[in-house]
């Protein structure tokens, strides 16, 4: 059933990459941009922007830093309806790493973090968004956090002005009823603010009807 309000997120190279280094040739990322060009995908998730004081190129591939360069010489100018987006880990990327929007390829960065690095999070997310991206945040590994971390960080994050934030099984290990307590808690806590969710298939069954259960509170649905 189709649902405008829903956005679909492509992240086959940026999470894919966790198994590979972003070693992939070009032929296989541009391969996965035409399908989601073609699929009507509103965002590609082509991988990370990263420093290169914190990484190696010459152990990672071009998909964990997003260079200009590399992102032209996949998508050219992408003029197609699909969106590019790259994902900030808190501690691996300098401000200095990220360029203005006018100046790249990428529409979006997914600020990733652990409950502790909230405060952290949102002072990325906002140098980005002064920078002219769309920014989201994730929250990983929730399901190792206690209610009253997770209350104190939900409190910093309805004060920001990040628009998107997410609900994130980084385990795959949750079942569809804790599914729905935590988008609930974020629709509750997040007034104005839109939703995402990214789920793994540790639990392939749990996991295809997590999504159908919880597909009325979220805004942006991340697909692999």
């Amino acid at each position: 059933m189709y649902k405008q309000e829903i956005k679909v997120m492509d992240c086959t190279v940026r999470d894919g990459g966790l198994m590979n280094k972003w070693q992939f040739s070009d032929d296989f990322v541009r391969g996965v941009y035409n399908a989601c060009v073609e699929a009507g995908v509103d965002y590609m998730e082509i991988g990370y922007l990263s420093s290169e004081k914190a990484f190696d190129r010459n152990v990672y591939g071009p998909w964990k830093f997003c260079h200009q360069k590399d992102l032209e010489r996949i998508v050219g100018k992408n003029e197609t309806s699909l969106k590019l987006s790259a994902m900030a880990d808190i501690g691996r990327i300098d401000l200095d790493d990220i360029p203005m929007a006018s100046d790249s390829l990428l529409d979006m960065i997914r600020v990733a973090c652990y409950v502790h690095q909230v405060d952290k999070a949102v002072a990325l997310a906002h140098h980005c968004m002064d920078k002219g991206y769309e920014v989201c945040i994730d929250l990983m590994a929730v399901s190792t956090v206690n209610e009253h971390e997770l209350d104190e960080a939900l409190k910093d994050i309805a004060a920001s002005r990040v628009k998107v934030f997410y609900a994130v099984d980084s385990f795959g290990s949750m079942y569809v009823e804790s599914i729905q307590h935590l988008v609930r808690k974020y629709i509750a806590a997040l007034p104005g603010k839109e939703i995402g969710i990214h789920a793994h298939n540790n639990m392939q069954m749990a996991m295809s009807n997590t999504y159908t259960a919880v597909m009325e509170g979220c805004t942006m649905l991340d697909a692999t």
